[in-house]
């Protein structure tokens, strides 16, 4: 991926949330240029030492008004992680709106989509693009009916992506469970940050062979591992990084 020991040119969305912000922060002790994409509350919440572009997946100009931006930044980038994602309520499914099902997964799959769509183009030969999907895509719970959806059709969406631009750029997925950031909280960006996680963490912890939460450190490794010539031969792959809670 670009010439070899240059700086690579890598856009991060979502990072200004918890695992963005270490990845933002461990790509660039690389010496990596780094271009960050999120919601502008976010933004102006974390400010990071890189360029920023507001950006809100759930609206397809503000996407196309972002990655244009992007394209005047940089002719080719080399890297494209998307680590947009939340959910914001546990509800079981048959109880559930559709303005909240259409919410989530507008939020999580087709702005997944749409900055995919958008970020490919510009991306140079040779470059790669991590997803972020989730345990639950695959591992069900009860009350994350709309989450799991829209993380699975990501991984699929990866996949598919990953056939059809191979072999000029690969695509794969990072699928993590619970990390100790504020998306248990509502999300970076879309809630406060300090509210009472929705999810019961103590019972987490004990049922993680690992026994405790991922922290940003642990999701951010695999991503760096899929961005980086390491991982040359891998493409429409998916990471379980769960501390032994899923075994696929």
């Amino acid at each position: 991926m670009g010439k070899a020991n240059a700086p690579r040119r890598i856009a991060v969305l979502g990072g200004a949330g918890g695992i963005g912000r270490t990845l933002v922060s461990e790509l660039q002790a690389r010496g990596d240029d780094i271009v960050v994409l999120d919601l502008a509350a976010s933004l102006e919440r974390h400010a990071l030492d890189a360029k920023n572009i507001p950006i809100d997946v759930c609206d397809k100009t503000s996407v196309a008004t972002a990655f244009t931006e992007l394209g005047r930044h940089w002719e080719a980038i080399d890297g494209f992680v998307n680590l947009a994602g939340y959910n914001s309520a546990l509800q079981p499914l048959g109880e559930m709106s559709d303005a909240y099902f259409d919410e989530i997964t507008n939020g999580n799959l087709r702005g997944a989509f749409l900055t995919a769509k958008a970020a490919l183009p510009l991306m140079a030969k040779g470059g790669s693009v991590v997803m972020i999907s989730s345990g639950l895509a695959s591992n069900v719970r009860p009350g994350y009916g709309a989450y799991s959806v829209s993380k699975a059709g990501v991984i699929a969406m990866t996949k598919v992506f990953a056939l059809e631009n191979a072999p000029r750029v690969r695509f794969n997925a990072v699928a993590p469970g619970l990390v100790d950031t504020a998306f248990l909280r509502g999300g970076t960006g879309r809630s406060a940050e300090d509210e009472q996680s929705i999810v019961n963490l103590e019972a987490y912890r004990a049922a993680t062979p690992m026994q405790r939460l991922a922290q940003p450190e642990d999701v951010t490794g695999p991503i760096n591992f899929l961005l980086s010539d390491a991982s040359s031969f891998m493409t429409g792959q998916v990471l379980w990084v769960n501390g032994g809670g899923y075994m696929p």
